[in-house]
């Protein structure tokens, strides 16, 4: 997001805004995540999950949430109420994941929804809202949902034998037991940086804003 806002010509103090904002942002979703799991993470053995091997406390990783979102809140809409709150939708839109559609066919939903929202949190953001920027280009919000897409299955990759042996039907299962997972991580790195291209090309010819 930040290498997205440089090439923009966005200002160094706003790029420090950006990546305040989404490192809480996403603290936030990766916190809420560990408390979804913290069952499964503790039936399957997962490493690195202090809440599921009992390290940490659940109230004190919820406080911790609570204090995230606090603070996303502000910094959200520091950037101006457009792009702020696109991208408090975006983190809404991940939570709301967490919880639902993640083991079915539609899981990749959230994802493309969530980072179609990226490109419009960085276009008409601006330094305490100064710049009021204006929408961002169609082709910039469908390259970032299918960005999402692949960020997605990248992710679910190393879960797939826990997900299966929980009946999960998610879209990176399906793929993985077609393909194997060896091939399909090699696919899915194909497939974005293929996306990458797309949006360096895009990000050139047209840019950011429309």
């Amino acid at each position: 997001m930040v290498l997205a806002s440089a090439l923009a010509d966005r200002p160094t103090r706003e790029l420090g805004l950006v990546l305040a904002t989404v490192l809480v942002g996403q603290a936030v979703l990766g916190w809420h995540n560990d408390l979804v799991d913290r069952g499964r993470d503790a039936a399957h053995a997962a490493k690195g999950k202090p809440l599921a091997d009992g390290r940490l406390e659940p109230g004190t990783t919820w406080f911790a949430l609570a204090c995230g979102v606090l603070l996303l809140v502000p910094l959200s809409v520091s950037h101006g109420v457009t792009a702020g709150s696109a991208y408090l939708v975006s983190v809404a839109l991940g939570l709301v994941g967490n919880v639902v559609l993640r083991s079915g066919v539609l899981s990749f939903v959230p994802w493309a929804a969530a980072f179609a929202l990226y490109p419009v949190f960085l276009s008409y953001g601006g330094w305490n809202g100064e710049d009021a920027g204006s929408a961002p280009t169609v082709v910039m919000v469908v390259l970032a949902a299918l960005l999402g897409v692949g960020v997605h299955v990248l992710r679910a990759v190393w879960g797939l034998v826990a997900d299966n042996e929980d009946g999960w039907t998610y879209l990176p299962l399906r793929l993985g037991l077609r393909l194997g997972a060896a091939r399909l991580l090699l696919l899915v790195g194909l497939y974005l940086a293929l996306v990458v291209v797309g949006m360096v090309v895009a990000g050139t010819a047209v840019g950011l804003r429309a």
